[in-house]
């Protein structure tokens, strides 16, 4: 039976030829551009040949078409496109910053980059204009709600200013029939994403929905600095908040910056003839990490995942860590910075599994959520 290492060599295999194949398309594109093939097919640019004659969509043709042109004005970029370092999500944002004279620098940049990393990377290269600082709430007006006039424009708030609470509707979801509630209600859309834009090397354009209840917790937080910060904007005061949500979360782990000094050990008592203490007192003792093992665990791992892929790479999720015991606890394995390392949730589990087998941690951590219930993230 074929294994899991021989699909994956298989699976790189086919992948390196779509890189391949890709690169050979994008230039033979580049020569149709560059001879303008376009014009005797009637059309008025490499963009309509791609969206009506070869059928893509509108965001793939743009795509396409831009990593065309970068490759008529830096053949360069060719080798990156094909082995898989440049891929055309960040052709786009390479695009707008590459020049003759930085090309050497700022290519490798961008090399392995997602959409959003080249955005970031392409703002530190070229900051955009920024505009005024401003935060702006509007209402999102519900299905029963009237339309807004043609005159009526959204109330902007500058950040600094006091502001007010006005309504703010979320949409009501509708039935087929157009009903906003009822037995046979649509199933509410999932909440929107926020997107984040980047403007220079330092600032970011953070663009988000909110619930009226988030605007009133917001107000509220503003009243309550009113005396520490007063005037505060609501990014200072969203700021506030996330240090303090940081801070608790470090003080559970115990990366603390001024750690209370150690109790010194009390002085051994004299025997007495009171039983010893059970067994599971003693192992749940001994799953009790201390603080600065923690801290020192924390630090050596960089607060990362430590589990170590088949491919020999670590996994570095910074996401659901935990302490996981390299000797577990239930073979005997001690709380030391030896035997501890840093494991996002899913890879202490799996680790665990290894161990111990599914048949027994199914009992604690079914391989599967129950009927109904999402798998968590």
């Amino acid at each position: 039976m074929t294994n899991a290492r021989e699909l994956t060599s298989s699976l790189l295999d086919l992948l390196r030829r779509e890189q391949s194949a890709m690169a050979d398309f994008l230039v033979a594109l580049a020569d149709f551009d560059r001879r303008r093939l376009w014009q005797e097919l009637g059309h008025t640019s490499l963009f309509y040949v791609l969206h009506r004659e070869l059928k893509l969509s509108a965001g793939a043709a743009f795509h396409r078409k831009t990593a065309a042109a970068l490759i008529q004005r830096f053949p360069e970029t060719i080798e990156p496109l094909r082995d898989g370092r440049l891929c055309l999500s960040s052709v786009c944002e390479l695009a707008k910053v590459l020049t003759p004279d930085n090309l050497a620098e700022v290519l490798p940049r961008f090399f392995h980059a997602s959409k959003q990393q080249a955005k970031v990377v392409a703002a530190e290269i070229s900051p955009l204009e920024v505009v005024p600082q401003r935060t702006v709430v509007t209402g999102v007006g519900s299905p029963s709600s009237p339309a807004p006039q043609a005159h009526a424009a959204p109330p902007t708030l500058e950040l600094g200013q006091p502001f007010h609470l006005g309504e703010t509707n979320r949409t009501t979801p509708l039935t087929p029939h157009g009903a906003a509630s009822g037995e046979n209600a649509a199933l509410p859309p999932p909440p929107p994403r926020s997107t984040v834009e980047p403007l220079t090397a330092e600032l970011r354009r953070l663009h988000m929905t909110v619930s009226k209840r988030f605007m009133e917790k917001l107000e509220a937080a503003r009243d309550a600095l009113s005396h520490s910060r007063p005037g505060a904007d609501v990014e200072a005061i969203l700021e506030a908040g996330l240090d303090l949500v940081i801070e608790r979360a470090a003080a559970r782990k115990g990366l603390v910056t001024r750690p209370r000094t150690q109790r010194k050990a009390p002085a051994p008592s004299l025997p007495s003839t009171e039983a010893a203490e059970p067994a599971e007192a003693e192992a749940q003792r001994s799953r009790h990490v201390p603080a600065a093992v923690r801290r020192e665990v924390w630090a050596r791992d960089e607060g990362r995942c430590q589990f170590r892929l088949e491919n020999g790479e670590l996994c570095g999720s910074t996401h659901r860590l935990q302490f996981d015991h390299l000797h577990p606890v239930a073979l005997g394995g001690e709380p030391t910075v030896a035997n501890l390392r840093l494991a996002c949730s899913a890879h202490n589990l799996l680790a665990a599994r290894r161990v111990f087998g599914d048949r027994l941690m199914d009992l604690y951590a079914p391989a599967r959520p129950p009927e109904g219930k999402a798998a968590p993230r």
